[in-house]
């Protein structure tokens, strides 16, 4: 072998050692993506499981509860969604529920009730965790996206069908309620 090839030799070594390791990258990244949204999906779930027992709560408080319980139906038996459909949706089903603790302030009783609190305190806590897999989501779906668009690593992405991932931004019931002020302590 002369000089001249092993030259060769070692750039097209070097090229494909790129292209492995940047192929395998692309790999962990799809599937961190993938993983992310299996965290959201887990809350989202345990928030559809939570709404029913809420509307079921108030119900003999309130005649138009009917949709959030609709809406939930609907969404747990929808086939998979993409990403943007599925923000708009559970943003509307965050607004609904908004609207069911707004209307529910018109309700000193149902307000006091131990089931309503707990389920409150509990679609709190959900919508936390479900914050927190959405930031893991979307952080996840950013490093994904750099490297699938950035030079050169978007050469390999394309050749092996690699695409960016969509942000997955919703609304939050929690987000939607005005806090609560104590001005008397």
């Amino acid at each position: 072998m002369g000089f001249m090839t092993t030259i060769i030799f070692i750039a097209l070594l070097s090229v494909m050692s790129w292209a492995v390791w940047t192929f395998n990258r692309l790999v962990r990244m799809r599937n961190q993506v993938k993983e992310a949204w299996a965290g959201i999906d887990v809350q989202l779930q345990r928030r559809y499981e939570l709404v029913p027992n809420l509307v079921a709560t108030v119900k003999g408080y309130m005649k138009h509860e009917s949709g959030v319980l609709e809406r939930v139906t609907r969404l747990r038996a929808a086939p998979e969604m993409e990403t943007g459909e599925r923000a708009s949706q559970e943003s509307g089903l965050s607004r609904s529920i908004g609207r069911l603790f707004a209307v529910a302030e018109d309700y000193p009783d149902l307000k006091a009730s131990e089931g309503f609190r707990q389920l409150h305190s509990s679609l709190v806590e959900i919508e936390e965790q479900l914050q927190f897999a959405r930031r893991y989501y979307n952080g996840s779906v950013r490093d994904n996206n750099n490297l699938v668009e950035g030079f050169p690593s978007m050469l390999i992405a394309r050749i092996f069908g690699f695409h960016p991932a969509i942000f997955f931004e919703i609304e939050l019931a929690s987000q939607r309620q005005a806090p609560e002020i104590d001005l008397d302590n």
